[in-house]
């Protein structure tokens, strides 16, 4: 699968370096993700886990009920025909790592054998990635000669945020873990960031972005904070207590933070697509293609790209912060 971000291109000159333009630069040719669940469960689940996380909002249709791994395999290669040669097996469901490595790692060396498998995305959280399942994980890559990125989730930088969503880690857990990742040649380092977390302004998120970035990371992927149903998010939406972007005033951040995203970072989401009937905010009734579209024609209108670092780059609070709907009332 692939993302309608992927077509952020200006006459032929990429606005936003997008997984699909890397893939055509480093493959020659678009490569799609399969989406795979090894069937662990998160361990923050041992913890209330994450305010607002329901995994089923995001669950791929290859992912049916009753799927081993190798049937959700064949359903995604099913899927991709006639679109992509070539894919990434994309372990993103809940926390890859928390798998017991006599399990996970003949798991992936049997995905990595594929020949039309390029390599490896593995989704986990920077508290369940030991240098030693790295270690491993580099020589498997380095074996098959094929290539990883691992994509952690962080949500923001600050302490204040990491605890209200119930993360259960700090931040230094994210940057040592963005360190170990980058001791390995055939490990890339991404970062997931939410934008809108109840009581973070602009400039915090703005602060999240620049600090990731600064650390080399590799690979990100942002989108607006989604309120789904049976979360105790939902619950705090329902008293009041969380706004969300406007389509809007999405837009207009996105305008003053791309510029400030190294070019070489890839990015491979901007928005989030949570399915309909789990989403309760925000609805802004767009297809994730015209939302590229019109970004597309923002960004190219202001003469703005990825890492242009022009002076529009600077938040512009009074603009960012009347695009919210309804209070921004920090919670207890």
């Amino acid at each position: 699968m692939t993302s309608a971000v992927d077509y952020l291109q200006h006459e032929g000159s990429p606005l936003v370096h997008t997984f699909s333009h890397y893939c055509r630069r480093r493959f020659g040719a678009a490569v799609g993700k399969i989406p795979l669940d090894v069937g662990v469960v998160c361990p923050n689940r041992r913890h209330g886990g994450c305010v607002y996380c329901r995994p089923a909002a995001f669950t791929a249709t290859s992912l049916a009920p009753g799927g081993d791994v190798a049937a959700q395999l064949r359903r995604g290669r099913e899927q991709l025909s006639g679109r992509f040669a070539t894919y990434f097996a994309y372990l993103q469901q809940e926390t890859c790592t928390a798998l017991d490595a006599s399990r996970l790692f003949p798991l992936l060396d049997t995905l990595l054998q594929a020949d039309d498998c390029r390599g490896l995305i593995l989704s986990t959280r920077p508290d369940f990635l030991p240098g030693r399942l790295l270690a491993a994980l580099d020589l498997l890559l380095r074996r098959h000669g094929k290539e990883c990125l691992v994509e952690l989730g962080l949500q923001s930088v600050h302490e204040r945020s990491l605890a209200l969503l119930n993360r259960n880690h700090d931040y230094a857990a994210f940057t040592a873990a963005v360190g170990r990742i980058r001791e390995f040649p055939a490990l890339r380092a991404g970062a997931h960031l939410i934008l809108g977390i109840p009581g973070e302004s602009a400039e915090e998120m703005r602060v999240s972005v620049a600090s990731v970035c600064a650390l080399g990371i590799d690979d990100l992927k942002i989108h607006h904070l989604q309120v789904l149903r049976a979360t105790t998010l939902a619950e705090w939406w329902r008293q009041g207590r969380v706004a969300t972007f406007t389509c809007e005033g999405y837009l207009e951040l996105l305008l003053t933070l791309l510029p400030i995203i190294p070019e070489r970072v890839v990015i491979h989401r901007l928005w989030a697509a949570a399915h309909p009937a789990d989403l309760l905010a925000p609805r802004w009734h767009l297809h994730a293609a015209a939302l590229s579209g019109e970004l597309r024609r923002r960004l190219a209108l202001a003469g703005l790209r990825q890492g242009c670092a022009l002076p529009e780059a600077a938040i512009c609070g009074e603009t960012v912060e009347a695009a919210w709907q309804g209070p921004r009332s920090m919670l207890p």
